[in-house]
């Protein structure tokens, strides 16, 4: 565990900031729906826009066995995780589609010594081309759905990137675009910024909104998240 992250570099700024990424750090919703329905027309399945939103901020499997289930496919949802990742990894080297306001944000918090970690569901092989889009050590640790027991809305993975940062939760902000991921962040003890994208996040505590990335940086992070 690293010992050497400060608490913060700048008084009253987060010690970290925890990022999501499928509709946080990318707008990579659209590939795995694009993938689900492709999925449905190659086995003969059944799918609709609003079984798709359903599995935003999902662990994989877990949407991998949803899928089963409600596309009525003879896949184990091993198997259909696997044919989603083929489909949206092509489609990422192709072309990562960034969110407004993520990336000039990563640099300003870069900027200000605050270090940052990438919790996500995906699994590793779809996360690897993104990150190679971006400088080395962007993210000083990187949690994804296949190193985690337990997959959002459980606490997990934001435990785990926090304890890999050597940090409490509750020095640490989360920031998220579902329901699923706020919960997880907030059950973790962190402070969830919540950029709804493609689906609804319910207010409640340990939670602030915002419509956009666009123009925060670590000083409009750190009074927005405030406590």
């Amino acid at each position: 565990m690293p010992s050497t992250i400060p608490t913060s570099a700048t008084p009253g700024h987060p010690a970290a900031v925890l990022w999501d990424m499928d509709g946080t750090l990318v707008d990579t919703e659209p590939y795995w729906i694009a993938t689900e329905f492709e999925l449905a027309q190659k086995y003969g399945g059944t799918w609709s826009e609003e079984h798709a939103l359903n599995l935003v901020g999902k662990a994989l499997l877990d949407s991998g066995a949803y899928i089963r289930e409600h596309m009525g496919i003879d896949l184990t949802p091993q198997q259909i995780v696997e044919e989603l990742l083929d489909g949206v990894v092509a489609r990422v080297e192709a072309a990562v589609p960034w969110r407004p306001g993520a990336r000039e944000l990563l640099v300003d918090l870069e900027a200000h010594g605050i270090p940052c970690a990438l919790v996500t569901m995906s699994w590793q092989r779809f996360v690897a081309p993104i990150l190679a889009q971006l400088p080395e050590r962007t993210f000083v640790t990187v949690v994804t759905g296949d190193r985690v027991e337990f997959g959002k809305p459980h606490p997990e993975p934001y435990l785990t990137a926090a304890a890999e940062l050597g940090l409490r939760p509750e020095d640490c902000v989360a920031i998220e675009d579902s329901n699923t991921g706020a919960k997880s962040g907030v059950a973790a003890g962190c402070t969830v910024l919540c950029v709804p994208h493609h689906v609804p996040i319910l207010e409640g505590e340990g939670r602030v909104f915002v419509d956009t990335l666009v123009g925060v940086d670590a000083a409009r992070l750190a009074e927005l998240t405030r406590r």
